[in-house]
């Protein structure tokens, strides 16, 4: 075990038994939607957030698993196990290129969570675009859709793909977390600039967003991570992507970049969306379908100006 992974794992442990002891004081949230009824339902990111929210890990993993083989989808499975954890991970491909963007949602949560924000919004997302966006890959290019297992036990999923899944060709990796409320993109963990990412940034410009208002870009956050992490340490370019309120911008950068004040401050008032994050309130009912409706369309952009 290199001293990293030790860190990863006492960070995960402190991440799950807080969770535990915070969200078993709460009210019970509402029950999860039946799978079938999902299942049946619209092909949209609201809808298809339904699929994960309210179940266990468990219930969420196979829950991907059986939509992708439901829609006919051709999906393949990355089992992983360790003394950290052990889970599946999905991929689907769409495209024949050889240059690869990586798109990663996270299908687990925190225990007693919900987990409607973090992250089943991300997994609707994307597996609402996964029948769309076949037109707008260029000719050189694939998309890969990664629903990791494990985010919340420091990225393991991700880190195990890392390991053991050839990444020739991968160009760049956005992850996607904290999809569902707000309506401002941002590019995180985004130092230092490469090519990507401004091509990426551009992307958003051409849809008509502007820096520092439709969409922010940040440099690397000291506490909170994602899946993303795992790739940028092969020094792959590899960023986050959220979507915030605009009005909260300024709160934001303070709580994300002064790690001990938000740790204490967590335990008292956090802003939109940390106020439900990783807590049995990361409920459906708060989610905002319009600001998933934005992410699948900064995406689809993201995609479409691959060159």
């Amino acid at each position: 075990m290199t001293g990293r992974e030790f860190s990863l794992y006492m960070r995960a442990r402190l991440t799950h038994g807080l969770g535990r002891l915070l969200n078993r004081r709460t009210a019970t949230a509402a029950p999860a939607i039946p799978l079938d009824e999902v299942l049946r339902g619209p092909v949209s990111p609201f809808s298809l957030s339904r699929l994960l929210a309210g179940r266990e890990n468990a219930e969420r993993e196979a829950a991907v698993a059986r939509y992708l083989a439901e829609r006919s989808v051709r999906f393949s499975r990355h089992r992983f196990a360790s003394f950290e954890g052990k889970g599946e991970n999905f991929s689907v491909d769409v495209g024949s290129g050889g240059r690869v963007l990586i798109l990663i949602a996270h299908h687990d949560a925190v225990p007693g969570s919900p987990g409607a924000n973090d992250n089943a919004a991300a997994v609707g997302i994307l597996l609402s675009l996964l029948d769309r966006i076949e037109p707008l890959v260029p000719a050189r290019w694939r998309v890969r859709f990664l629903f990791t297992a494990c985010e919340e036990l420091g990225y393991l999923g991700a880190r195990a793909y890392v390991r053991d899944i050839p990444l020739g060709g991968v160009a760049g990796v956005l992850g996607l977390e904290l999809c569902g409320i707000g309506d401002a993109i941002v590019l995180w963990d985004a130092d230092p600039e490469t090519a990507f990412l401004r091509r990426t940034a551009g992307a958003l410009e051409r849809l008509g967003l502007r820096r520092d208002e439709g969409y922010h870009v940040v440099g690397r956050i000291p506490v909170f991570g994602s899946d993303h992490r795992a790739f940028a340490m092969t020094d792959i370019p590899a960023y986050g992507l959220s979507i915030v309120p605009l009005a909260q911008a300024e709160a934001l950068r303070r709580f994300v970049f002064k790690p001990w004040r938000s740790t204490l401050q967590a335990l008292v008032r956090r802003p939109p969306p940390f106020d439900t994050y990783h807590t049995s309130r990361d409920a459906l009912l708060t989610l905002e379908p319009p600001a998933l409706e934005r992410v699948a369309r900064a995406l689809e952009a993201i995609i479409a100006g691959l060159d």
